[in-house]
């Protein structure tokens, strides 16, 4: 009878099993809110905007199981209906921040010199405002609304990635492949597409699922303020807004919403550093 010997775990496994657990962990929790959020208009107990005069700052109950707001309404079916507002925001401005950074910091890193110069400059002069301010500023120039706060928050983050772009090329550039392929005669095109893009996205797509919970917690505040999505739509900013008059009253106003934007923003940080976790294990490990 011969004994198992069972290899001691290494750092490097105990880094790839931690980060296929936040991962899958991230991935779930972030699923669920996604079809809760895409399938609003069917799982929503009632309409949100719909004001019932004797339900005003009803107490959580079987018809109503997170209460009704001061109007009235539903503090549910709000709920439900925000979500799916705020990860629409909070997701589009991460698209779009990202496809415009990635060509920026790819050009930037890869050809170095004016190029690098002129794009760098541009970005730091974004990098250095605050984000807060420079959204509230982007809004009073184009007006309030979703769609603006989308493109403010998008503005915001686009320095972030292109420079972790930038960064990633400029050691993507330096392997083997890509000096051989250079060396083959390859065009510029052909190598930028081919070879360095594809290698280089791995620490772009970590920052960008990191950066959703800061831009769905930024169009929070920028609705918390009223400078994002308009009433009537819900958003769980504009919900904690609201509830804030009536917090001592009706705390569940506040809460609900509230415990959506922490869990919403719990699974895009778990997300983010599992995904670290798996494309720079050695660095974890370290």
């Amino acid at each position: 009878m011969t004994a198992t010997i069972v290899a001691p775990a290494t750092p490097q496994r105990r880094s790839k099993r931690a980060s296929n657990n936040a991962v899958l962990a991230g991935a779930i929790i972030l699923g669920l809110l996604a079809l809760v959020a895409i399938f609003a208009p069917l799982l929503a107990p009632h309409d949100p905007e719909t004001v019932v005069a004797d339900q005003v700052l009803g107490a959580p109950s079987l018809e109503h199981p997170f209460g009704s707001d001061a109007l009235g309404r539903d503090v549910l079916s709000r709920v439900m209906f925000g979500l799916r507002v705020s990860l629409l925001v909070s997701l589009a401005a991460v698209l779009v921040s990202t496809a415009i950074a990635v060509p920026l910091g790819l050009l930037a890193g890869y050809f170095g010199g004016l190029t690098d110069t002129a794009i760098s400059r541009v970005l730091d002069m974004v990098l250095v405002l605050p984000a807060l301010l420079l959204a509230i500023t982007f809004i009073a120039i184009l007006g309030p609304g979703s769609t603006v706060a989308a493109l403010a928050i998008a503005v915001i983050y686009l320095p972030i990635l292109a420079r972790v772009m930038r960064s990633s090329t400029l050691v993507v550039t330096r392997n083997d492949y890509v000096l051989g392929a250079r060396a083959r005669g390859a065009g510029h095109l052909r190598v930028l597409i081919g070879h360095v893009a594809p290698n280089a996205l791995g620490p772009v797509i970590v920052q960008a699922s990191v950066l959703s919970a800061f831009a769905l917690q930024l169009e929070a505040a920028l609705s918390f303020l009223g400078l994002g999505t308009q009433p009537p739509t819900p958003s769980l900013g504009g919900m904690l807004s609201d509830g804030r008059d009536v917090l001592s009253q009706a705390p569940w106003v506040e809460i609900f919403p509230g415990l959506t934007i922490v869990v919403a923003v719990l699974s895009f940080t778990l997300l983010g550093e599992g995904l670290r976790r798996a494309f720079d294990p050695k660095g974890v490990a370290a």
